[in-house]
């Protein structure tokens, strides 16, 4: 898939205000700092278009982007930044419930993980919370050019040995980098697919 136009389009922390429409919507989320702005920006060609920062956490709104004229990309909160208040906290896991569990547009949810970490817990228990709510997702290994191609492998691997554990089928996995564009056109290319299927429907 060629990406012509990228657009934003509202941000808000409410999942009745998101776009009304009836094309497909991916939604990306992850752990804070996983590189999920980055990803963003790498995927549209935009450099700007989605906010990047050192600082962990930015994202505390649902962001809505407008891809080609025909499919929305939801730029969710990140979980697990400890260094938020308890107040806080609760307000991004009740953005971040709420868009899921409701979202009658969402086509398809877009796991971050961070490929330099062995499994993390939280992002574990985050994936059998989707997996017992029935929602469709895939993961995306972000940061690929971090690691030499040995570690990379075994990291993913990893990973995937542990989901195995209690999952009898692996979810669509992606190896991305946004410094490098590895796995750009994959991760595209399934976005198209899955939009060309949705269209015949």
């Amino acid at each position: 898939m060629e990406v012509k136009s990228a657009s934003f389009v509202i941000s808000n922390s409410h999942v009745d205000r998101c776009p009304q429409h009836d094309r497909p919507e991916y939604a990306f989320i992850g752990r804070s700092n996983v590189g999920k702005s980055s990803l963003i920006n790498m995927l549209t060609g935009h450099k700007g278009l989605a906010m990047t920062s050192a600082t962990p956490g930015k994202t505390l709104l649902i962001n809505h982007f407008l891809i080609n004229g025909d499919w929305y990309l939801a730029d969710l909160p990140g979980y697990g930044y400890a260094r938020r208040s308890r107040s806080q906290q609760d307000e991004i896991t009740r953005i971040i419930n709420e868009y899921i569990l409701h979202r009658r547009q969402l086509t398809s949810l877009f796991v971050l993980i961070d490929s330099r970490l062995e499994p993390q817990k939280i992002d574990l228990e985050f994936i059998t919370w989707l997996g017992e709510n029935e929602v469709p997702f895939g993961i995306v290994f972000t940061k690929a050019d971090k690691l030499g191609r040995g570690r990379l492998t075994d990291n993913v691997k990893r990973f995937l040995d542990t989901l195995l554990e209690q999952w009898e089928e692996l979810p669509p996995h992606f190896i991305t980098s946004s410094l490098d564009r590895t796995g750009r056109d994959e991760l595209l290319d399934y976005i198209d697919s899955i939009n060309r299927e949705v269209m015949e429907m």
